[in-house]
Protein backbone atom coordinates (compact mmCIF):
# COMPACT_ATOMS: atom_id res chain seq x y z
CA UNK A 1 0.00 0.00 0.00
CA UNK A 2 1.97 2.65 -1.31
CA UNK A 3 2.09 6.55 0.92
CA UNK A 4 0.26 8.69 -1.63
CA UNK A 5 -2.85 6.20 -1.52
CA UNK A 6 -3.22 6.89 2.20
CA UNK A 7 -2.74 10.35 2.12
CA UNK A 8 -5.48 10.79 -0.95
CA UNK A 9 -7.30 8.69 1.43
CA UNK A 10 -7.10 10.87 4.51
CA UNK A 11 -7.41 14.22 2.53
CA UNK A 12 -10.55 13.29 0.81
CA UNK A 13 -12.14 11.68 4.22
CA UNK A 14 -11.21 15.05 5.83
CA UNK A 15 -14.82 15.84 5.43
CA UNK A 16 -15.60 13.04 7.84
CA UNK A 17 -13.22 14.72 10.10
CA UNK A 18 -15.39 18.30 9.83
CA UNK A 19 -18.80 16.07 10.37
CA UNK A 20 -17.16 14.63 13.35
CA UNK A 21 -15.61 18.24 14.50
CA UNK A 22 -19.67 19.90 14.02
CA UNK A 23 -21.17 17.01 15.61
CA UNK A 24 -18.64 17.37 18.87
CA UNK A 25 -18.64 21.01 18.93
CA UNK A 26 -22.61 21.31 19.34
CA UNK A 27 -22.70 19.12 22.65
CA UNK A 28 -20.88 21.95 23.67
CA UNK A 29 -22.32 24.90 22.10
CA UNK A 30 -25.53 23.80 23.49
CA UNK A 31 -25.08 24.54 26.97
CA UNK A 32 -24.58 28.56 26.15
CA UNK A 33 -26.38 29.18 22.69
CA UNK A 34 -29.60 27.10 24.09
CA UNK A 35 -29.99 28.83 27.26
CA UNK A 36 -29.10 32.12 25.46
CA UNK A 37 -31.82 31.92 22.82
CA UNK A 38 -34.46 30.25 25.55
CA UNK A 39 -34.92 27.37 23.10
CA UNK A 40 -36.99 24.64 24.11
CA UNK A 41 -36.53 20.84 23.68
CA UNK A 42 -37.91 21.04 20.01
CA UNK A 43 -35.45 24.32 18.95
CA UNK A 44 -32.91 22.57 20.31
CA UNK A 45 -33.44 19.39 18.82
CA UNK A 46 -33.54 21.18 15.72
CA UNK A 47 -30.68 23.00 15.96
CA UNK A 48 -28.61 19.79 16.77
CA UNK A 49 -30.45 17.97 13.92
CA UNK A 50 -31.42 20.55 11.04
CA UNK A 51 -27.49 19.58 9.23
CA UNK A 52 -28.95 15.68 9.56
CA UNK A 53 -32.19 17.04 7.98
CA UNK A 54 -30.26 19.19 4.80
CA UNK A 55 -27.41 15.88 4.52
CA UNK A 56 -30.92 13.84 3.50
CA UNK A 57 -30.75 15.69 0.36
CA UNK A 58 -27.47 16.35 -0.57
CA UNK A 59 -27.20 12.38 -0.32
CA UNK A 60 -30.35 11.39 -2.31
CA UNK A 61 -28.45 14.22 -4.94
CA UNK A 62 -24.68 13.81 -4.13
CA UNK A 63 -24.14 10.05 -5.21
CA UNK A 64 -26.35 10.73 -8.60
CA UNK A 65 -24.38 14.15 -9.67
CA UNK A 66 -21.02 12.50 -8.55
CA UNK A 67 -21.69 10.18 -11.18
CA UNK A 68 -21.84 12.30 -13.87
CA UNK A 69 -19.42 15.31 -12.80
CA UNK A 70 -17.21 13.46 -10.96
CA UNK A 71 -16.55 12.92 -7.15
CA UNK A 72 -13.87 15.52 -7.16
CA UNK A 73 -15.69 18.41 -8.03
CA UNK A 74 -18.45 17.81 -5.23
CA UNK A 75 -16.18 17.31 -2.43
CA UNK A 76 -14.12 20.56 -3.66
CA UNK A 77 -18.01 22.28 -3.10
CA UNK A 78 -18.28 20.37 0.15
CA UNK A 79 -15.36 21.89 1.65
CA UNK A 80 -16.64 25.31 0.75
CA UNK A 81 -19.76 25.10 2.03
CA UNK A 82 -18.27 23.48 4.96
CA UNK A 83 -16.18 26.96 5.62
CA UNK A 84 -19.04 29.20 4.66
CA UNK A 85 -21.26 27.59 7.53
CA UNK A 86 -18.67 27.53 10.01
CA UNK A 87 -18.65 31.32 9.74
CA UNK A 88 -22.23 31.44 9.51
CA UNK A 89 -22.78 30.05 12.53
CA UNK A 90 -20.47 31.97 14.47
CA UNK A 91 -22.08 34.99 13.66
CA UNK A 92 -25.67 33.85 14.34
CA UNK A 93 -27.82 36.57 15.75
CA UNK A 94 -31.49 34.20 16.29
CA UNK A 95 -32.21 31.11 16.05
CA UNK A 96 -33.44 31.24 13.04
CA UNK A 97 -29.54 31.88 11.75
CA UNK A 98 -28.02 30.05 14.03
CA UNK A 99 -30.34 26.50 12.13
CA UNK A 100 -29.80 27.93 8.76
CA UNK A 101 -25.94 28.28 9.07
CA UNK A 102 -26.04 24.63 10.15
CA UNK A 103 -28.13 23.25 7.45
CA UNK A 104 -25.84 24.66 5.04
CA UNK A 105 -23.10 22.55 6.59
CA UNK A 106 -25.20 19.70 6.45
CA UNK A 107 -25.53 19.91 2.80
CA UNK A 108 -21.82 19.65 2.70
CA UNK A 109 -21.40 16.29 5.50
CA UNK A 110 -24.16 14.82 3.45
CA UNK A 111 -22.52 14.66 0.46
CA UNK A 112 -19.20 14.20 2.01
CA UNK A 113 -20.45 10.86 3.91
CA UNK A 114 -21.38 9.32 0.69
CA UNK A 115 -18.32 10.24 -1.38
CA UNK A 116 -15.37 9.90 0.57
CA UNK A 117 -15.61 5.80 1.15
CA UNK A 118 -17.05 5.86 -2.84
CA UNK A 119 -14.09 7.73 -3.95
CA UNK A 120 -11.72 5.83 -1.59
CA UNK A 121 -13.40 2.40 -2.41
CA UNK A 122 -12.41 3.01 -6.27
CA UNK A 123 -8.41 3.84 -5.95
CA UNK A 124 -8.10 0.90 -3.63
CA UNK A 125 -7.02 -2.48 -3.97
CA UNK A 126 -8.81 -5.28 -2.99
CA UNK A 127 -6.69 -6.12 0.20
CA UNK A 128 -6.55 -2.96 1.41
CA UNK A 129 -9.86 -1.64 0.49
CA UNK A 130 -11.10 -2.03 4.50
CA UNK A 131 -8.42 -0.70 5.52
CA UNK A 132 -8.36 3.11 3.39
CA UNK A 133 -12.32 3.34 3.63
CA UNK A 134 -12.00 3.01 7.79
CA UNK A 135 -9.62 5.87 7.58
CA UNK A 136 -13.12 7.54 6.75
CA UNK A 137 -14.42 7.13 10.05
CA UNK A 138 -11.01 7.63 11.89
CA UNK A 139 -11.18 11.06 10.33
CA UNK A 140 -14.48 11.37 11.62
CA UNK A 141 -13.91 10.40 15.53
CA UNK A 142 -10.77 12.96 15.26
CA UNK A 143 -12.99 15.05 14.34
CA UNK A 144 -14.89 14.53 17.54
CA UNK A 145 -11.69 14.29 19.90
CA UNK A 146 -10.38 17.56 18.37
CA UNK A 147 -14.00 19.44 19.11
CA UNK A 148 -14.15 18.29 22.45
CA UNK A 149 -11.18 19.24 23.47
CA UNK A 150 -11.84 22.70 21.78
CA UNK A 151 -14.85 22.76 23.89
CA UNK A 152 -13.06 21.69 26.72
CA UNK A 153 -10.50 24.62 26.71
CA UNK A 154 -13.14 27.38 25.42
CA UNK A 155 -15.16 26.37 28.40
CA UNK A 156 -12.33 26.26 30.89
CA UNK A 157 -11.01 30.06 29.74
CA UNK A 158 -14.24 31.26 30.29
CA UNK A 159 -14.76 29.76 33.09
CA UNK A 160 -11.98 31.32 34.39
CA UNK A 161 -13.05 34.67 34.57
CA UNK A 162 -9.97 36.15 33.24
CA UNK A 163 -10.61 35.88 29.22
CA UNK A 164 -12.33 37.89 26.83
CA UNK A 165 -14.85 34.90 26.45
CA UNK A 166 -18.44 35.38 28.43
CA UNK A 167 -21.81 33.26 28.48
CA UNK A 168 -22.96 35.02 25.59
CA UNK A 169 -20.07 35.00 22.98
CA UNK A 170 -18.02 31.84 23.80
CA UNK A 171 -20.19 29.44 21.83
CA UNK A 172 -19.39 31.55 18.54
CA UNK A 173 -15.63 30.88 19.29
CA UNK A 174 -16.33 27.14 19.26
CA UNK A 175 -18.43 27.01 16.03
CA UNK A 176 -15.86 29.47 14.19
CA UNK A 177 -13.05 27.52 14.64
CA UNK A 178 -13.92 25.09 12.60
CA UNK A 179 -13.27 27.41 9.53
CA UNK A 180 -9.54 26.57 9.75
CA UNK A 181 -9.70 22.55 8.84
CA UNK A 182 -12.21 24.03 6.35
CA UNK A 183 -10.11 26.42 4.35
CA UNK A 184 -7.45 23.66 4.55
CA UNK A 185 -9.65 20.33 3.22
CA UNK A 186 -10.85 22.50 0.40
CA UNK A 187 -6.81 23.59 -0.34
CA UNK A 188 -5.73 19.73 -0.53
CA UNK A 189 -8.93 18.81 -2.41
CA UNK A 190 -7.18 20.32 -5.04
CA UNK A 191 -4.18 18.10 -5.04
CA UNK A 192 -6.30 14.50 -5.39
CA UNK A 193 -6.65 12.93 -8.45
CA UNK A 194 -10.25 12.03 -9.93
CA UNK A 195 -11.72 8.77 -9.60
CA UNK A 196 -9.80 6.19 -12.20
CA UNK A 197 -13.27 3.91 -12.05
CA UNK A 198 -14.97 6.95 -12.65
CA UNK A 199 -12.93 8.05 -15.41
CA UNK A 200 -13.21 4.41 -16.88
CA UNK A 201 -17.19 5.42 -17.08
CA UNK A 202 -16.61 8.56 -18.62
CA UNK A 203 -14.28 7.18 -21.71
CA UNK A 204 -11.41 8.91 -20.26
CA UNK A 205 -8.89 5.26 -20.26
CA UNK A 206 -5.95 7.11 -20.10
CA UNK A 207 -5.93 9.18 -17.39
CA UNK A 208 -7.52 6.67 -15.35
CA UNK A 209 -4.69 3.91 -16.18
CA UNK A 210 -2.19 7.06 -15.47
CA UNK A 211 -4.06 7.79 -12.01
CA UNK A 212 -3.80 3.68 -11.54
CA UNK A 213 0.01 3.47 -12.21
CA UNK A 214 0.59 6.12 -9.87
CA UNK A 215 -1.21 4.85 -7.05
CA UNK A 216 -0.03 1.52 -7.18
CA UNK A 217 2.84 -1.04 -8.28
CA UNK A 218 3.02 -2.17 -11.33
CA UNK A 219 1.31 -5.70 -10.96
CA UNK A 220 -1.81 -4.20 -8.53
CA UNK A 221 -2.20 -1.72 -11.31
CA UNK A 222 -2.22 -4.08 -13.87
CA UNK A 223 -5.07 -6.50 -11.93
CA UNK A 224 -7.27 -3.50 -11.06
CA UNK A 225 -7.46 -2.19 -14.68
CA UNK A 226 -8.10 -5.77 -15.99
CA UNK A 227 -10.82 -5.64 -13.49
CA UNK A 228 -12.26 -2.67 -14.29
CA UNK A 229 -12.27 -3.22 -17.61
CA UNK A 230 -13.80 -6.35 -17.62
CA UNK A 231 -17.15 -4.93 -15.34
CA UNK A 232 -17.07 -1.99 -17.81
CA UNK A 233 -17.55 -4.45 -21.06
CA UNK A 234 -20.02 -6.15 -19.34
CA UNK A 235 -22.42 -3.28 -18.69
CA UNK A 236 -21.42 -1.47 -21.69
CA UNK A 237 -24.57 -1.34 -23.01
CA UNK A 238 -26.44 -0.26 -19.39
CA UNK A 239 -25.90 2.99 -19.11
CA UNK A 240 -28.06 4.72 -17.92
CA UNK A 241 -29.31 3.58 -14.10
CA UNK A 242 -32.49 5.00 -12.44
CA UNK A 243 -33.76 4.54 -8.98
CA UNK A 244 -36.13 2.08 -10.13
CA UNK A 245 -33.60 -0.24 -11.04
CA UNK A 246 -32.05 -0.70 -7.47
CA UNK A 247 -35.35 -2.05 -6.51
CA UNK A 248 -34.91 -5.51 -9.36
CA UNK A 249 -34.49 -8.60 -7.93
CA UNK A 250 -30.64 -9.22 -8.40
CA UNK A 251 -29.98 -6.17 -6.14
CA UNK A 252 -32.65 -7.24 -3.74
CA UNK A 253 -30.09 -8.97 -1.02
CA UNK A 254 -27.53 -6.44 -1.17
CA UNK A 255 -30.17 -3.08 -1.16
CA UNK A 256 -31.76 -5.03 1.88
CA UNK A 257 -28.25 -5.72 4.08
CA UNK A 258 -27.69 -2.26 2.79
CA UNK A 259 -30.56 -0.57 4.78
CA UNK A 260 -30.52 -2.53 7.79
CA UNK A 261 -26.70 -1.76 8.59
CA UNK A 262 -27.53 2.30 7.70
CA UNK A 263 -30.59 2.20 9.93
CA UNK A 264 -28.67 0.16 12.61
CA UNK A 265 -25.86 2.40 12.52
CA UNK A 266 -28.27 5.36 13.73
CA UNK A 267 -31.27 4.15 15.01
CA UNK A 268 -29.25 2.59 18.20
CA UNK A 269 -28.22 6.41 19.46
CA UNK A 270 -25.14 6.70 18.67
CA UNK A 271 -25.78 10.53 17.26
CA UNK A 272 -27.78 11.47 20.63
CA UNK A 273 -24.69 10.33 22.68
CA UNK A 274 -22.30 12.39 19.96
CA UNK A 275 -24.53 15.61 20.05
CA UNK A 276 -25.54 15.42 23.19
CA UNK A 277 -22.28 14.31 24.89
CA UNK A 278 -21.99 16.94 27.19
CA UNK A 279 -26.07 16.97 28.29
CA UNK A 280 -25.81 13.28 28.93
CA UNK A 281 -23.05 13.74 31.31
CA UNK A 282 -24.66 16.11 33.17
CA UNK A 283 -27.36 14.07 34.19
CA UNK A 284 -24.60 11.87 35.86
CA UNK A 285 -24.59 15.34 38.38
CA UNK A 286 -20.16 15.24 37.61
CA UNK A 287 -21.25 19.26 36.98
CA UNK A 288 -20.33 21.28 33.75
CA UNK A 289 -17.01 21.39 33.93
CA UNK A 290 -16.43 17.38 34.82
CA UNK A 291 -18.84 17.27 31.63
CA UNK A 292 -16.79 19.01 29.00
CA UNK A 293 -13.85 16.91 30.39
CA UNK A 294 -15.78 13.78 30.16
CA UNK A 295 -16.46 14.33 26.27
CA UNK A 296 -12.38 14.40 25.30
CA UNK A 297 -12.51 10.84 27.43
CA UNK A 298 -15.73 10.34 24.70
CA UNK A 299 -13.90 11.03 22.07
CA UNK A 300 -10.08 9.55 23.28
CA UNK A 301 -11.99 5.98 23.28
CA UNK A 302 -13.42 6.33 20.04
CA UNK A 303 -10.31 7.09 18.06
CA UNK A 304 -8.24 4.25 20.31
CA UNK A 305 -11.28 1.24 19.01
CA UNK A 306 -11.74 2.85 15.46
CA UNK A 307 -7.27 2.32 14.93
CA UNK A 308 -8.31 -1.19 16.45
CA UNK A 309 -10.81 -1.83 13.22
CA UNK A 310 -8.55 -0.17 10.90
CA UNK A 311 -6.14 -3.05 12.14
CA UNK A 312 -8.78 -5.79 12.30
CA UNK A 313 -10.93 -5.06 9.52
CA UNK A 314 -8.99 -6.75 6.48
CA UNK A 315 -7.86 -9.79 8.81
CA UNK A 316 -11.25 -10.75 11.16
CA UNK A 317 -13.46 -9.81 8.18
CA UNK A 318 -16.55 -7.37 8.23
CA UNK A 319 -19.08 -9.47 9.80
CA UNK A 320 -16.93 -10.63 12.53
CA UNK A 321 -16.55 -6.92 13.87
CA UNK A 322 -19.60 -5.94 13.06
CA UNK A 323 -21.61 -8.75 15.46
CA UNK A 324 -19.24 -8.75 18.73
CA UNK A 325 -19.97 -5.07 18.21
CA UNK A 326 -23.47 -4.54 17.60
CA UNK A 327 -23.75 -7.09 20.91
CA UNK A 328 -21.22 -4.77 22.92
CA UNK A 329 -23.65 -1.89 22.14
CA UNK A 330 -26.73 -3.96 23.31
CA UNK A 331 -25.19 -4.60 26.61
CA UNK A 332 -23.41 -1.29 27.14
CA UNK A 333 -26.85 0.75 26.51
CA UNK A 334 -28.47 -1.51 29.01
CA UNK A 335 -26.23 -0.63 31.41
CA UNK A 336 -26.55 2.64 31.22
CA UNK A 337 -30.35 2.03 31.81
CA UNK A 338 -29.87 0.37 34.36
CA UNK A 339 -27.75 3.28 36.22
CA UNK A 340 -29.67 6.13 35.33
CA UNK A 341 -32.82 3.88 36.83
CA UNK A 342 -31.22 3.31 40.17
CA UNK A 343 -30.41 7.36 40.58
CA UNK A 344 -32.16 9.09 43.01
CA UNK A 345 -32.36 13.25 43.83
CA UNK A 346 -32.55 15.46 46.70
CA UNK A 347 -31.54 18.69 47.09
CA UNK A 348 -30.61 20.02 51.07
CA UNK A 349 -30.78 23.16 52.31
CA UNK A 350 -26.66 23.92 52.40
CA UNK A 351 -26.76 22.85 48.72
CA UNK A 352 -29.64 24.97 47.60
CA UNK A 353 -27.89 27.91 49.41
CA UNK A 354 -24.52 27.63 47.52
CA UNK A 355 -25.66 28.44 43.85
CA UNK A 356 -25.29 31.80 42.70
CA UNK A 357 -27.12 33.26 39.68
CA UNK A 358 -30.66 31.24 41.20
CA UNK A 359 -33.16 33.04 43.54
CA UNK A 360 -32.60 30.67 46.07
CA UNK A 361 -35.76 31.30 47.71
CA UNK A 362 -37.46 29.24 45.24
CA UNK A 363 -36.19 26.54 45.95
CA UNK A 364 -36.92 26.31 49.76
CA UNK A 365 -40.13 24.31 49.04
CA UNK A 366 -37.84 21.42 47.98
CA UNK A 367 -35.30 21.10 50.68
CA UNK A 368 -35.18 17.36 51.45
CA UNK A 369 -37.48 15.86 49.03
CA UNK A 370 -36.83 12.94 48.08
CA UNK A 371 -37.33 11.65 43.82
CA UNK A 372 -36.51 8.77 42.97
CA UNK A 373 -36.76 9.67 38.97
CA UNK A 374 -34.93 12.24 36.61
CA UNK A 375 -38.65 13.49 35.25
CA UNK A 376 -40.21 14.76 38.07
CA UNK A 377 -37.05 16.31 39.83
CA UNK A 378 -36.44 18.30 36.42
CA UNK A 379 -40.16 19.04 36.13
CA UNK A 380 -40.31 20.98 39.59
CA UNK A 381 -37.08 22.75 38.71
CA UNK A 382 -38.09 24.08 35.53
CA UNK A 383 -41.76 25.41 37.20
CA UNK A 384 -39.85 27.00 40.09
CA UNK A 385 -36.94 28.48 38.00
CA UNK A 386 -38.08 28.51 34.53
CA UNK A 387 -36.96 27.35 31.27
CA UNK A 388 -34.13 29.20 30.62
CA UNK A 389 -32.68 29.70 34.40
CA UNK A 390 -32.62 25.96 34.87
CA UNK A 391 -30.81 25.35 31.58
CA UNK A 392 -28.33 27.53 32.68
CA UNK A 393 -27.42 26.22 35.75
CA UNK A 394 -28.45 22.51 34.70
CA UNK A 395 -24.70 21.46 35.60
CA UNK A 396 -24.78 23.02 38.72
CA UNK A 397 -27.74 21.68 39.92
CA UNK A 398 -27.78 18.02 39.01
CA UNK A 399 -24.53 17.82 40.35
CA UNK A 400 -25.72 18.72 43.70
CA UNK A 401 -29.47 16.81 43.58
CA UNK A 402 -27.93 13.63 41.94
CA UNK A 403 -27.28 10.59 43.60
CA UNK A 404 -25.87 7.67 40.92
CA UNK A 405 -23.41 5.33 40.31
CA UNK A 406 -21.32 7.92 37.58
CA UNK A 407 -19.01 5.46 37.10
CA UNK A 408 -21.70 2.24 35.95
CA UNK A 409 -23.21 4.95 33.66
CA UNK A 410 -19.90 6.52 32.48
CA UNK A 411 -18.66 2.68 31.88
CA UNK A 412 -21.84 1.79 29.89
CA UNK A 413 -21.09 5.05 28.11
CA UNK A 414 -17.63 4.39 26.73
CA UNK A 415 -18.38 0.47 26.20
CA UNK A 416 -21.15 1.81 23.75
CA UNK A 417 -18.61 4.43 21.94
CA UNK A 418 -15.97 1.61 21.88
CA UNK A 419 -17.90 -1.08 20.54
CA UNK A 420 -19.76 1.63 17.68
CA UNK A 421 -16.36 2.80 16.98
CA UNK A 422 -14.56 -1.33 15.49
CA UNK A 423 -18.16 -1.94 14.27
CA UNK A 424 -21.35 -0.11 12.88
CA UNK A 425 -19.01 3.15 12.60
CA UNK A 426 -16.08 2.01 9.95
CA UNK A 427 -17.90 -1.08 9.00
CA UNK A 428 -20.84 0.11 7.85
CA UNK A 429 -19.36 2.69 5.03
CA UNK A 430 -16.75 -0.40 4.16
CA UNK A 431 -19.14 -2.37 3.27
CA UNK A 432 -21.58 0.32 1.32
CA UNK A 433 -18.42 1.41 -0.67
CA UNK A 434 -18.52 -2.69 -1.47
CA UNK A 435 -21.95 -4.21 -2.27
CA UNK A 436 -22.79 -1.98 -5.09
CA UNK A 437 -21.99 -2.84 -8.66
CA UNK A 438 -19.73 -0.09 -10.09
CA UNK A 439 -22.78 0.98 -12.21
CA UNK A 440 -24.92 1.66 -9.20
CA UNK A 441 -22.50 2.17 -6.36
CA UNK A 442 -22.88 6.56 -6.19
CA UNK A 443 -26.95 6.50 -6.63
CA UNK A 444 -27.29 3.19 -4.34
CA UNK A 445 -25.33 4.60 -1.03
CA UNK A 446 -26.94 8.23 -2.13
CA UNK A 447 -30.35 6.22 -1.51
CA UNK A 448 -29.11 4.40 2.30
CA UNK A 449 -27.61 7.52 3.04
CA UNK A 450 -30.51 9.58 2.64
CA UNK A 451 -32.26 6.91 5.15
CA UNK A 452 -29.13 7.15 7.34
CA UNK A 453 -28.94 10.13 7.64
CA UNK A 454 -33.04 10.63 8.39
CA UNK A 455 -32.67 8.35 11.08
CA UNK A 456 -30.08 10.62 12.54
CA UNK A 457 -32.44 13.74 12.59
CA UNK A 458 -35.29 11.59 13.83
CA UNK A 459 -32.99 10.62 16.87
CA UNK A 460 -31.49 13.75 17.33
CA UNK A 461 -34.74 15.90 16.59
CA UNK A 462 -36.50 13.49 19.52
CA UNK A 463 -33.91 13.33 22.12
CA UNK A 464 -34.27 16.15 23.97
CA UNK A 465 -37.75 15.66 23.92
CA UNK A 466 -37.14 11.59 24.88
CA UNK A 467 -35.28 12.84 27.90
CA UNK A 468 -37.43 15.44 29.51
CA UNK A 469 -40.66 12.87 28.91
CA UNK A 470 -39.06 9.18 29.37
CA UNK A 471 -36.20 9.96 31.51
CA UNK A 472 -32.51 9.26 30.94
CA UNK A 473 -33.47 5.29 31.95
CA UNK A 474 -36.29 4.40 29.53
CA UNK A 475 -34.47 6.42 26.36
CA UNK A 476 -31.38 4.36 27.21
CA UNK A 477 -33.83 1.18 27.49
CA UNK A 478 -35.24 1.88 24.26
CA UNK A 479 -31.90 1.46 22.49
CA UNK A 480 -30.85 -1.03 24.08
CA UNK A 481 -33.44 -3.07 22.91
CA UNK A 482 -33.45 -1.91 19.67
CA UNK A 483 -29.81 -3.09 19.65
CA UNK A 484 -30.33 -6.19 20.59
CA UNK A 485 -32.46 -6.39 17.83
CA UNK A 486 -30.31 -5.53 15.31
CA UNK A 487 -27.96 -8.33 16.32
CA UNK A 488 -30.13 -11.30 15.23
CA UNK A 489 -30.86 -9.49 12.17
CA UNK A 490 -27.32 -9.07 11.29
CA UNK A 491 -26.68 -12.73 12.56
CA UNK A 492 -29.00 -13.88 9.34
CA UNK A 493 -28.40 -11.89 6.64
CA UNK A 494 -24.84 -10.15 6.91
CA UNK A 495 -22.30 -11.43 4.41
CA UNK A 496 -18.60 -11.58 3.91
CA UNK A 497 -16.83 -9.45 1.55
CA UNK A 498 -13.34 -9.61 2.99
CA UNK A 499 -10.24 -9.38 0.40
CA UNK A 500 -12.46 -9.70 -2.37
CA UNK A 501 -12.09 -7.90 -5.31
CA UNK A 502 -15.91 -5.31 -5.91
CA UNK A 503 -15.78 -6.96 -9.00
CA UNK A 504 -15.93 -10.55 -7.54
CA UNK A 505 -18.51 -9.24 -4.31
CA UNK A 506 -20.30 -8.26 -7.28
CA UNK A 507 -20.09 -11.69 -8.85
CA UNK A 508 -21.03 -13.32 -5.54
CA UNK A 509 -24.02 -10.97 -4.78
CA UNK A 510 -25.69 -9.72 -7.23
CA UNK A 511 -27.73 -12.63 -9.14
CA UNK A 512 -28.90 -11.83 -12.31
Amino acid sequence: MSKKVVFIAFVVSLGGFLFGFDAGIISGVMSYAGPEFNLNDAQTGWVVSSPSFSAMIAMLVAGRLSDVIGRKKILIVVAFLYAVSALASAYATTYEMLYIARMIGGLAFGAALILAPTYIAEISSAENRGKLVSIQQLNIVLGFFAAFLSNYYFNRLNSSGNSFLTDENVWRWMLGVEFIPAVLYFIFMFFVPRSPRWLYTKGKVDEAQMVLHSLHDEQTAKIEIESIEKNIGEHKKDEKVSMVELLKPSLRFILIVGLVLGVLQQITGINAVYFYATSIFKQTGIGTDASFASGILLSLTTVFFTIIAIFLIDKMGRRPLLLVGIAGIAISLLVCAYGFNQATYELTSEEIAQFEDIDNSKLKVFVNKQYDNDIDFKNDMKLALGNQVYAKNEGTILEAATNINATLVLIGILGFIACFAFSLGPVMWVMLSELFPNKYRGLAIGVIGFVNSFISWVVQQVFPWELSNFGNAMSFLIFGVIALFGFFILLKILPETKGKSLEQIEFDLVKD
